[in-house]
């Protein structure tokens, strides 16, 4: 059974505020003033959102993994529309044009949120030049994204789609472990069949088939809810970019505390 969505009992610190990408440079007295309007959210996984909600309070991820989602009533088939991790937003669309959005906010972890009112969201951006200019970049960042989901559904096929999906998680949590000969085995948790399917557009069974596929070369290891990549590279090549490969940084990252 769903359960509600709780609320901590305390205001966001602006420790807090300054986790989200889209504040954390602001100057200290705009932080201040900001974390006073903040209310600190809890949320576990399997609790019920109602999306009216995103009609009147603006919504920051600090700490968890959330999916959104849309689904056909008529055929039951959903389609992940974005991944949200600590320091992503939402929902970006009622925020521009304050109408209603149909979507399935689903918390895959336990998550904490910042929220805010819509509308002082919106004054802030109207008001504090400083602030537009954090924000306008995070928006056009989550335009391409989109941009690219949508061109990638099109332009490729379910193998290049997959290992783009994998390599954009993994670059964004950059959660590791020591593999054999002190190799980085990068961990990307909540990446379950099911859930790449919807990310790709493909059914389930396709992605397990490639996924054994992957296993099976070497180039990554399947443990419940998580996938355990092995080479990075290889997967970079699976996914054919055509410019620097963005997880070059990430691969040559040593970390200080290996897991």
């Amino acid at each position: 059974m769903e359960k509600n969505i709780s609320h901590l009992p305390h205001k966001a610190s602006p420790v807090l505020v300054k986790q989200a990408s889209i504040f954390a440079d602001l100057p200290v007295r705009l932080i201040e003033d900001f974390q006073q309007e903040f209310q600190l959210n809890e949320w576990h996984k399997g609790d019920y959102f109602d999306c009216a909600l995103l009609t009147q309070r603006f919504f920051v991820v600090i700490e968890g993994q959330v999916e959104i989602k849309q689904s056909n009533p008529e055929t039951g088939r959903e389609v992940t529309l974005d991944m949200l991790y600590a320091g992503d937003c939402f929902d970006l669309i009622v925020l521009l044009d304050d109408q209603p959005h149909d979507v399935i906010v689903s918390p895959l972890t336990t998550i904490k949120l910042l929220s805010v009112k819509l509308e002082t969201m919106r004054q802030w951006l109207w008001s504090y030049p400083e602030f537009n200019q954090q924000f306008m970049p995070y928006l056009a960042q989550k335009m391409r994204e989109k941009e690219e989901l949508a061109s990638s559904l099109i332009l490729h096929n379910v193998t290049t789609r997959l290992s783009r999906i994998i390599l954009k998680h993994i670059n964004k949590i950059k959660f590791y472990i020591s593999g054999k000969e002190d190799e980085q085995q990068h961990i990307a948790k909540g990446l379950n069949d099911e859930t790449l399917a919807r990310m790709s557009g493909t059914v389930r069974q396709i992605v397990n088939k490639q996924l054994q596929r992957w296993k099976k070369d070497g180039i990554l290891d399947k443990k419940r809810n998580q996938l355990i990549i092995k080479d990075v590279e290889a997967l970079e090549k699976e996914a054919k970019y055509t410019q620097t490969l963005p997880n070059a940084a990430l691969m040559n990252y040593q970390p200080q505390n290996k897991r």
